[in-house]
């Protein structure tokens, strides 16, 4: 049992140094982020799948310090608990500083594109934001005016309804046979 329980945490402790390494990784990837933006956002999203991922394992650990039977073992393994997360929180603390800045970064190039003219994709962007806004008044504008051709469409078919209403002719009380059957070949072509 005590194996069983060591090849665990040994797999563990290795998780959780392959998520270190990782988010490491990810976070020079940061720090050396241009732009645009889209992929900052991406880069952070991995990130903090990591981070999760690396908490998760952190906390796995824990329980299995929790339940060592011996009492070094146990603190032996919480001390170690202790130490992942202030290197979590070391990490933690050195993307977020990454993250500003590339931010810093990726605005300070967007800033000097707009100033100097640039190649024009933050115009394209800007002129792409403004067709956007103009189709989106286009469709706006159309749907408005299928709506009111749907409302005179459905005030045509009442009227047309209460004419027929008022047309219709109900047949004579059938007296017999006969006059049924005339009704029904007759009264239809009024």
């Amino acid at each position: 049992m005590a194996a069983t329980t060591d090849v665990h945490v040994r797999v563990c402790e290795q998780e959780i140094i392959k998520y270190d390494l990782e988010i490491k990784a990810l976070i020079q990837d940061v720090a050396e982020c241009i732009g645009p933006q889209s992929t900052l956002t991406e880069l952070n999203c991995k990130v903090k799948e990591k981070f999760s991922q690396l908490r998760q394992r952190i906390q796995d650990l824990e329980q299995m310090g929790k339940e060592q039977d011996r009492d070094s073992d146990r603190q032996s393994m919480l001390n170690q608990v202790e130490r992942h997360r202030k290197q979590m929180f070391s990490n933690q603390t050195a993307w977020r500083k990454a993250n500003l800045a590339s931010k810093m970064s990726i605005d300070s190039l967007e800033k000097e594109e707009l100033l100097h003219g640039g190649d024009g994709s933050l115009r394209q962007r800007k002129m792409t934001k403004e067709s956007l806004a103009q189709t989106s008044s286009d469709i706006t504008e159309s749907l408005m005016s299928i709506s009111r051709m749907m409302a005179q469409q459905v005030q045509q078919s009442e009227e047309t309804i209460t004419t027929l209403a008022s047309l219709t002719v109900f047949p004579p009380a059938a007296q017999d046979e006969g006059s049924w059957l005339f009704w029904e070949q007759h009264g239809r072509a009024i």
